[in-house]
């Protein structure tokens, strides 16, 4: 298993699942998984603007099987010669990266194109590797062990070699991703332990994000082609909020959810953000932000949890069915509530006009105190 991060929750960090949809439409879709047998669950780490996704089988034994996934049928990737594998993205060519096993049992990142089949990228002279982020020109992201056994972020050079991106003066470093710039973004440590998120520049560098104000740690998860940056970070009280960062401020984006801790995990071409948020101890619960507004959904419009926004606007991620995870995906924009007519309905609306100066007065009072003017809706 790869490794994880000591100063990262778990729910950022595991894999997560969408649908299998035949388009970049941000249409909802009812297909549940990728046709698995009973027992078996599917997970998908992402999706191409031409409907293809790249994911992997979860048998229920525990084995898993990179795989890739359209109009119905299932392609198996295949190993490197191990067990196991799982991929984690795809590029608009379909060329799909992640990690599989080796013979000896190790994990190495993989590229996947139809035409030449699997091909290990190798290590950064250590035992294992793993791949997390591709560009449409084939770039790649991820990291590596080196000989002294540490992970370093690598990005992808032009013969597919692996260069190494350094710490932040500690001991390891993760890249998550990365644009077609090639700048890349991850989490590295600082020479007195703590984990910061990090922004890589070819020709600059790598250098320190920071965190929300108070904060010890944080991590980057995604950067979109406008250098728009999101992922979490602990706050003053300790707690997890994702932000959204564009190089010159970070907006606190679990703020704007007022509770539970929150995390960004995607970002798209038109730099609307997603995630996932887990309120007092219940189900996570997904949130969009985009266009100054912050919405949580609905458990039973949203998903368990939240991977990828396309540029169309589909929110892919996974439900969960109580004893396994099904790929699954919904719009950015939530479907409107059905309302039924009921006579009580005029009475509730003649008691709310007559409180309507008190409740405007407090809805002013608290947009004009509300951070930065965004507005949270719980769908």
């Amino acid at each position: 298993m790869p490794p994880r991060f000591a100063c990262f929750p778990a729910p950022l960090l595991g894999l997560l699942l969408l649908a299998a949809i035949p388009g970049a439409s941000a249409t909802m879709y009812a297909e549940r998984g990728f046709g698995e047998r009973d027992g078996n669950g599917s997970i998908a780490s992402d999706l191409n603007p031409a409907g293809l996704v790249a994911g992997i089988i979860m048998e229920e034994e525990g084995r898993r099987r990179a795989v890739t996934y359209q109009h119905g049928r299932i392609r198996e990737l295949g190993t490197l010669g191990g067990n196991e594998g799982f991929t984690k993205a795809i590029n608009t060519h379909g060329v799909v990266v992640g990690s599989a096993q080796t013979p000896s049992g190790a994990w190495h990142a993989f590229r996947f194109e139809e035409a030449g089949g699997m091909r290990d990228l190798g290590t950064l002279g250590g035992t294992s590797s793993y791949a997390t982020a591709i560009t449409r020109d084939g770039s790649i992201a991820g990291y590596a062990d080196t000989s002294s056994g540490d992970f370093h972020a690598f990005v992808t050079k032009a013969d597919h070699s692996l260069q190494d991106l350094g710490t932040l003066g500690g001991a390891s470093s993760y890249a998550s991703g990365l644009n077609t710039h090639g700048v890349v973004v991850g989490t590295a440590q600082r020479g007195d332990g703590y984990r910061r998120a990090f922004v890589y520049r070819p020709g600059t560098g790598m250098q320190e994000i920071g965190t929300l104000p108070g904060g010890r740690i944080s991590s980057a998860t995604a950067i979109n082609d406008a250098g728009l940056i999101v992922g979490a970070s602990e706050t003053q009280k300790r707690r997890w909020h994702a932000f959204a960062w564009d190089g010159k401020r970070m907006l606190d984006l679990g703020a704007l959810i007022g509770q539970g801790d929150s995390y960004a995990t995607a970002v798209n071409a038109a730099g609307h953000v997603v995630g996932s948020v887990s309120i007092k101890g219940f189900e996570p619960m997904t949130f969009v932000y985009k266009e100054g507004v912050m919405t949580v959904r609905r458990r039973d419009d949203g998903l368990y949890l939240t991977n990828k926004i396309t540029d169309a606007g589909l929110v892919v991620g996974a439900i969960y069915t109580g004893h396994k995870f099904q790929a699954f995906a919904v719009p950015s924009q939530a479907a409107p509530v059905p309302h039924r007519s009921n006579p009580l309905d005029w009475l509730l609306i003649t008691i709310l006009i007559s409180a309507s100066g008190v409740v405007l007065y407090k809805l002013q009072r608290n947009y004009r105190m509300g951070l930065l003017g965004a507005r949270t809706r719980f769908m």
